[in-house]
């Protein structure tokens, strides 16, 4: 482990779950690139883990992460940000998406 106890830094809202601390930790080069993102950036790759319903999703999402860290991408593609932030509005664009995926939900489930 790299860290030795020191706090990995979370997210604006979310703080960091153990197990991607773990993930993070067992990577020198994963870690140092999520020391390098903003608090925002670091808020939705944890927001984009823990947002997921199933466990084997979260693993897959928790390997992602450390994967494209290590190539250098600074954001989850194709994240619509985190919902759960409370200092903004949530935009336009992203209420149309959250609507569209809860009449897609609805439509399953009847």
């Amino acid at each position: 482990m790299y860290y030795l106890g020191m706090t990995i830094p979370g997210g604006t809202n979310h703080t960091l779950p153990a197990d991607v601390r773990k993930a993070l930790t067992s990577s020198k080069a994963a870690l140092v690139a999520w020391e390098g993102l903003t608090p925002l950036a670091r808020n939705e790759w944890v927001c984009w883990v823990i947002s997921v319903k199933k466990d084997e999703t979260r693993r897959e999402h928790i390997d992602r992460l450390v994967n494209e860290l290590k190539e250098g991408a600074r954001r989850p593609c194709c994240w619509i940000g985190c919902i759960h932030r409370t200092d903004k509005a949530i935009s336009p664009s992203v209420r149309g998406i959250l609507a569209t995926r809860a009449k897609k939900s609805r439509a399953k489930r009847s």
